[in-house]
């Protein structure tokens, strides 16, 4: 079930239907597996139930950590990072996002690494750093390519360079 309806251009945050996101936190809100934990966690991270998402991202942290994969360890490290974003600690989201990514391209996981990128991308952006986040999006597009994306992700990462790059000249110019 893909319940992202698309990107706002200004912010690169997901546009979702509250109701729909909604109804489906309660359908999975008493189910405990890893990944309905870590779709629990972005839900209520897109309803911006921020301190919820956090106590149960801490929660998956340590799920993965005991019963998981290291693939299982970085994606809920990836999102638990999200919500700090989202948070305002763009800082130490920052510096997830990157060690994140630094190990799933030391084990070859391209496609996570692609994720922890244009989170960290999303995250630069929104603290304003637009060259570091235009950086991490060419790398997100880079390690999606090779990751065998399909359009769809290729064209989001396209989208959020340009985006980057616009809000860039639009700084520069202002300075």
């Amino acid at each position: 079930m893909n319940l992202i309806q698309g990107y706002d251009p200004d912010t690169l945050r997901e546009i979702v239907d509250a109701r729909e996101c909604t109804m489906r936190l309660a359908e999975i809100e008493n189910q405990r597996s890893l990944p309905v934990l870590l779709e629990r966690v972005w839900l209520l991270k897109v309803l911006e139930r921020l301190d919820e998402a956090l106590e149960l991202a801490d929660e998956a942290v340590r799920q993965a950590r005991m019963a998981g994969t290291r693939k299982d360890v970085l994606r809920a490290r990836v999102l638990h990072a999200t919500i700090l974003q989202n948070r305002g600690a763009h800082a130490a989201a920052s510096q997830e996002f990157v060690t994140c990514a630094n190990e799933a391209e030391g084990q070859g996981w391209a496609g996570i690494a692609a994720f922890a990128h244009q989170h960290r991308g999303r995250n630069a952006y929104e603290a304003r750093d637009f060259d570091e986040a235009r950086e991490s999006f060419k790398q997100s597009l880079f390690l999606r390519r090779a990751a065998g994306a399909d359009d769809s992700d290729l064209e989001q990462a396209l989208r959020s360079i340009e985006a980057a790059e616009r809000r860039g000249a639009e700084t520069s110019a202002l300075v």
